[in-house]
């Protein structure tokens, strides 16, 4: 399996803004031949169409607006328009703990069942052509604080569902490497709508936001794109403070 980027098809989830759109424009560079973004937030999702194709080609850049907890729908609208998808970015999430069953469908279930689905169409042991997954985590996947435990719930998930599909017995039958990416704080428009389990909490919060290593969002781009390039299946990487990225 190829980790060149060259002519590689990537779907990316939550891909309008933020984190899932920087991934977009590095692998657009780094001469990825289509991009799908997928969103719920259609201006954005149109804006980025307008943007990036501006920049890199009108053929390379679609946007489906999509709910992801809707996979199944999703995910056979795209594979009956591309019939190859190379590359799976699962990146829409939401960091609201007031909503269990939301944060969980969202972070948790709509990315397992497109890896699934994604991993089902690409294996080798069924004529597929193999192919990568991957998973945003987060931080918050290997460390724990008192703020956002269903966001933290959310991620630990993730991570375990990673190490599994991409346990290596599983990717030298399927051909398909199942990575986790765990960024630090970002600065992204997620962190203005995270809704807390406890109101009592928000001073506290405050506090906290102010001493932690913050980042910008190209630091994650480009670590994305390092880590797609060198990672083994079934490995997880931090990406903390702009710092070079680090397995864990």
């Amino acid at each position: 399996m190829s980790k060149d980027m060259k002519n590689k098809v990537v779907l990316i989830t939550g891909g309008a803004s933020g984190i899932g759109y920087e991934i977009a424009e590095r692998f657009l560079e780094k001469g990825a031949s289509k991009v799908i973004l997928v969103d719920i937030n259609e201006k954005l999702g149109r804006d980025a169409i307008e943007t990036l194709s501006s920049k890199y080609g009108n053929d390379k850049v679609y946007f489906y607006n999509f709910d992801v907890t809707n996979a199944t729908t999703l995910w056979k609208k795209i594979t009956d328009t591309f019939k190859d998808i190379d590359v799976l970015v699962n990146n829409a999430g939401i960091a609201n703990d007031n909503d269990v069953k939301r944060t969980m469908d969202i972070n948790v279930i709509a990315l397992i069942e497109l890896s699934f689905m994604f991993w089902e169409h690409n294996r080798k042991d069924k004529s597929g052509n193999g192919g990568t997954i991957l998973n945003i985590a987060s931080l918050y996947a290997i460390r724990a604080d008192p703020i956002i435990p269903v966001y933290q719930a959310s991620k630990f998930a993730v991570m375990g569902f990673t190490k599994s599909l991409g346990h290596q017995y599983n990717f030298k039958r399927s051909g398909v490497r199942v990575v986790a990416i765990c960024p630090g704080f970002t600065e992204t428009d997620l962190i203005n709508k995270i809704n807390l389990w406890d109101d009592t909490l928000s001073d506290y919060v405050t506090e906290f936001l102010k001493v932690q290593l913050w980042q910008k969002v190209d630091s994650v781009g480009r670590a994305v794109v390092e880590i797609f390039e060198t990672a083994e299946s079934g490995t997880a990487w931090l990406i903390d403070g702009g710092e070079p990225i680090k397995e864990v």
